[in-house]
């Protein structure tokens, strides 16, 4: 953390980077570093490289200063929830410093503050703010909020504890908008979002006598309803719902065409070692990968495969 605050203080322009596709947990830790970096009077941007976001997010105060292009005098970059160096989307010229909970982590960073029993990077930034007697303003505590609601799925997931709860009861006295958050990530929904997870759900299937559920999104599923890859999330989660499922995996193309994987288990079934075979990493509970196949059924019956192997 000493490491963190020197080069804090001595970076004439700070690049703060959210990864791939962010989620809340990504984009709510890079927001409220941004909101602390902006208090200390730096030159700081705010960088993504993927250009259609979740709209869902936009509710996070400074979410519009996003930039999709690098700034060319940037002398420290930040990258937060970044499991491995491919996520960030982009290389970088000067020193990174690495903010994460992953166990799938390999500090590719020059300085790298990465706690894996934190519940999300936002509880690995609040405990750096808290720790050197940083204030939070209501803006940081709602982007610190929603990335803790988000990764612990509304505080319902194995891995919320009373450290959790604690830290979203210090963030609502600091001002984060739990009802805000709440809306927003998880009862605000699209039309198209609906329709994405009826097609899913209809052809999801269940294999090993109805312990795995597969659920394979093809390309026409975007061209039939308009979905963004996010909407795809929700039928993921309620598959593992099912009585029966103790793991449940989605698979889909991106749009260079190669094969993203996602995984979720429950009863203690290691996802990240199995995402580590594709290529991939993540959490013991929720893992990713991206991979080159000629089809979903191709990985779908390696994934399988692979299942077997474990259990």
């Amino acid at each position: 953390m000493h490491a963190l605050l020197k080069a804090l203080d001595d970076a004439k322009h700070i690049l703060i980077i959210a990864h791939l596709n962010p989620d809340a947990d990504s984009m709510g830790s890079a927001l409220a570093m941004y909101t602390h970096v902006l208090r200390l009077h730096k030159k700081v941007s705010l960088y993504c490289v993927t250009e259609n976001m979740n709209p869902a997010l936009s509710f996070l105060p400074f979410f519009s200063k996003v930039k999709h292009y690098l700034p060319k005098d940037y002398d420290l970059a930040l990258s937060f929830d970044c499991g491995a160096m491919k996520r960030l989307g982009v290389e970088l010229e000067s020193q990174l410093v690495n903010i994460d909970h992953h166990v799938s982590n390999a500090n590719y960073g020059d300085i790298n503050l990465v706690d894996t029993s934190a519940i999300s990077t936002t509880q690995v930034l609040y405990d750096f703010f808290k720790t050197n007697e940083i204030k939070l303003n209501a803006k940081m505590a709602t982007c610190l909020y929603a990335g803790l609601v988000d990764d612990s799925q509304n505080f319902s997931t194995e891995k919320t504890k009373a450290r959790t709860f604690l830290m979203a009861a210090d963030l609502v006295e600091c001002g984060a908008d739990n009802a805000l958050c709440t809306k927003e990530l998880f009862k605000t929904r699209s039309l198209a979002s609906i329709r994405m997870k009826a097609k899913i759900l209809a052809s999801a299937k269940l294999h090993c006598s109805g312990k795995v559920i597969s659920n394979l999104v093809h390309q026409s599923f975007f061209e039939e309803t308009g979905a963004y890859e996010v909407d795809c999330e929700e039928a993921l989660h309620e598959t593992l719902d099912l009585c029966t499922v103790e793991f449940a995996f989605m698979l889909r193309f991106t749009k260079n065409t190669r094969i993203k994987g996602s995984l979720r288990s429950k009863n203690g079934l290691d996802m990240n070692k199995m995402a580590l075979v594709f290529g991939g990493g993540g959490h013991v509970h929720s893992a990713g990968f991206v991979c080159d196949a000629q089809s979903l059924e191709e990985i779908e019956e390696k994934i399988i495969q692979e299942y077997l192997k474990i259990t």
